[in-house]
């Protein structure tokens, strides 16, 4: 995956989201159970996932649907900044065409009063 699009829990002392999902699933010891519990007691952002994911009555198909849910979302990233390159280059390129015209009108306008001038 693109670097440029990291999970944030990735770059945070949060729980991993394997870590989140076996809790929802009950697939903890007590032991991690209790350390993920004292971490969601802090972290709001932890608990609101944690939160998210236990309304999900098929906790089995988690994983498979926030594969899914990250993908689009990623698809609809590339889409905009595809969006927001092509219309840097159509910007860019306005700009050089009313540059050029420019320059031609001004060539015209030298040239047209230079030549009447003689």
């Amino acid at each position: 995956m693109n670097e440029e699009y990291q999970d944030i829990f990735t770059t945070t002392a949060c729980p991993t989201q394997q870590q989140l999902l076996d809790y929802v699933q009950g697939r903890m010891t007590a032991e991690e159970k209790h350390e993920v519990e004292l971490h969601l007691a802090d972290c709001e952002m932890c608990s609101e996932a944690v939160e998210g994911l236990s309304a999900f009555k098929e906790k089995e198909k988690i994983p498979v649907l926030l594969r899914q849910m990250k993908w689009q979302m990623l698809r609809k990233l590339r889409t905009n900044k595809r969006r927001k390159h092509q219309m840097a280059y159509f910007t860019e390129l306005a700009i050089i065409v009313i540059v050029i015209l420019f320059i031609l009108l001004a060539a015209f306008w030298t040239y047209h009063f230079m030549s009447g001038r003689k």
